[in-house]
């Protein structure tokens, strides 16, 4: 039976005019390695490289306008190195998160972090120095919600015990919580962990499975006052392949891999239920990422394979499951990529798989 947390009015759901959404191209049009929005400002941010012969590349940190999709400025360029930057993410107020990899000969063998404080001045003017972290450690999520100066990290140590740990951060500040690691092997970063936060309780949530057609998901609650975990049940089978939060509703939203299905699931009663993809017939359909507007009050499912119209498609819900609208013609990548998403505009972006040097805009 269907649990609905709370019906939304229709009014709330067309609230609003969209925006104008531009494609974005890099620069030097390489591809895209990672990119982030200010969710409440008017630029975003995305790292490119560019092949060249010898395993040298060339490559960029630049800024771009979310209206026009014009890159405004190329913050960093290094030409013939095999280093790299790639952009982690952006806090809800603003701040970006950009990794630098130095390579001397085949692998990483130094990670340093730039911040952006904030994006929409488009230098890299500060250091993040997170505690305990080396070349090892690989930063597999970020999470940060609207208005919030915090982010979650989920990381895990490369050659280590493969156990995932999370821990919150202020990048402005430079101050971070204390790591928590998750001891239970489902979480292990083998089984494709996926991880949002909710700043009002403190709480870190990472959902996983292990992929077997009969195997359910499982969520880890981590209080990161006290580092107490919970656990429950994902509604879905298969593999978690995204994950967000409402914040106000406590309620978490996935998307499942077997049965082609979005769970939706309030972690203060601990209710839960799925959801089919509109019109989706088999595991072909299934949903990646997974994005939330707070203020229209929506969930964003990444479609791959659409089941609603051409090519690819985001397919859009409310928190009580209902469908809204489907956003179709796009071209996703199979997997997971962010889908950001700037409310005040009510536009968004996402990574096409047709040209790896392109941002598709899109409004809603």
């Amino acid at each position: 039976m269907k649990t609905v947390f709370g019906a939304l009015s229709a009014a709330l759901l067309i609230a609003g005019p969209a925006g104008a959404a531009a494609n974005v191209h890099s620069a030097l049009g390489g591809i895209i390695l990672g990119y982030a929005i200010d969710p409440n400002g008017t630029m975003g941010v995305l790292t490119e490289y560019v092949p060249g012969g010898g395993g040298f590349n060339t490559v960029a940190v630049e800024t771009f306008d979310q209206t026009t999709g014009a890159i405004v400025k190329t913050v960093k360029t290094i030409e013939h190195t095999k280093n790299d930057y790639v952009v982690l993410g952006a806090t809800g107020d603003g701040t970006a998160l950009v990794e630098y990899e130095q390579v001397s000969d085949l692998f990483v063998d130094k990670r340093s972090y730039k911040t952006m404080i904030p994006l929409e001045k488009g230098k890299l003017n500060g250091k993040w120095t997170p505690p305990k972290m080396g070349v090892n450690d690989i930063v597999n999520g970020f999470d940060s919600p609207l208005g919030s100066s915090q982010a979650a990290i989920m990381a895990f140590r490369n050659g280590g015990d493969d156990h995932t740990y999370v821990f919150t951060t202020d990048l402005a500040a430079n101050t971070s919580s204390p790591h928590f690691k998750i001891k239970d092997p489902l979480y292990d970063f083998n089984d494709s962990p996926v991880m949002t936060y909710d700043p009002n309780q403190n709480l870190v949530i990472v959902a996983a499975s292990t992929g077997c057609p009969s195997c359910v998901g499982h969520y880890a609650f981590i209080h990161m006052d006290t580092g107490q975990v919970d656990h429950s049940n994902v509604p879905g089978f298969g593999l978690v392949n995204g994950i967000a939060v409402d914040t106000a509703d406590t309620i978490v939203c996935d998307t499942t891999e077997i049965d082609f299905s979005i769970g939706f699931h309030n972690y203060t009663t601990h209710e839960g239920f799925k959801v089919v993809l509109k019109g989706a017939q088999s595991q072909a359909n299934s949903g990646t990422s997974v994005a939330y507007d707070p203020v229209a009050k929506l969930f964003f499912i990444g479609q791959p394979i659409s089941s609603t119209g051409p090519n690819s498609s985001i397919q859009i819900y409310d928190p009580a499951g209902n469908w809204v609208k489907s956003i179709d013609n796009l071209h996703l990548p199979a997997s997971s990529n962010p889908i950001e998403i700037n409310p005040s505009t009510r536009t968004g972006f996402v990574i096409s798989s047709q040209d790896e040097s392109e941002l598709q805009g899109f409004s809603y």
